[in-house]
């Protein structure tokens, strides 16, 4: 209880914060306009990309604030997480979030993954340690290795390292906007403040529709 009421005001802070720096946040010095935009799913909503890695600490750090923040957005709004595949060592992480995708599940283990990476320091070494931790969240063992090899889940990680490469992603985490903006801890300041500049800009988005 008292995490989730730390978690609220934190992001009624940051809301404040926002409003009070909206005429300060700059394209090239707060953000990045992309040179080509990158299509969304869904045009009629402004599309929120969160692009993450569950080896990587600060993503781990932001996670909860993000998701504090995602559940105050309203229908106009499309969130999304995206999996980044810097290199080998990458994508078993990435596959078996696409998994937990495809099965449903993404709600209910998204924390639950970094803190096994983190906190439990679990190994996750092959798709059989990946079954039994997601095993526990109702995804048949089975199941999870059938999908973790599946040609589906090869389609979402080419599908998923295109639209890493059209927004331009070298870290994590990163978040574009509707496909134009992208935003790092780096040019927003910090990895928190990133969702002050990103509800400058859907709101900028907002307006420009």
């Amino acid at each position: 209880m008292f995490k989730k009421l730390l978690l609220g005001a934190t992001f009624a802070l940051m809301s404040v914060m926002a409003t009070a720096q909206e005429s300060q946040f700059r394209a090239g010095e707060h953000y990045i306009e992309l040179p080509f935009a990158v299509s969304t799913r869904n045009s009629e909503k402004v599309e929120v990309v969160a692009v993450f890695g569950y080896s990587c600490p600060h993503c781990a750090n932001l996670e909860p604030v993000l998701q504090s923040w995602a559940a105050q957005q309203g229908d106009d709004v499309d969130f999304q997480h995206l999996p980044v595949v810097f290199s080998r060592n990458w994508e078993p992480l990435a596959r078996a979030y696409y998994v937990a995708d495809l099965s449903g599940k993404v709600s209910e283990t998204h924390l639950p993954m970094f803190d096994a990476v983190h906190v439990e320091k679990r190994q996750f070494r092959n798709p059989n340690d990946f079954a039994a931790f997601y095993q526990n969240y109702g995804i048949d063992p089975d199941e999870f290795k059938k999908l973790y090899e599946s040609f589906a889940v090869d389609m979402r990680l080419k599908q998923g390292q295109a639209r890493v490469r059209g927004y331009e992603i070298t870290g994590v985490p990163a978040m574009v906007v509707n496909g134009k903006y992208r935003i790092t801890g780096q040019t927003a300041g910090s990895n928190q403040q990133m969702l002050n500049v990103v509800n400058y800009l859907i709101e900028k988005e907002k307006n420009a529709q």
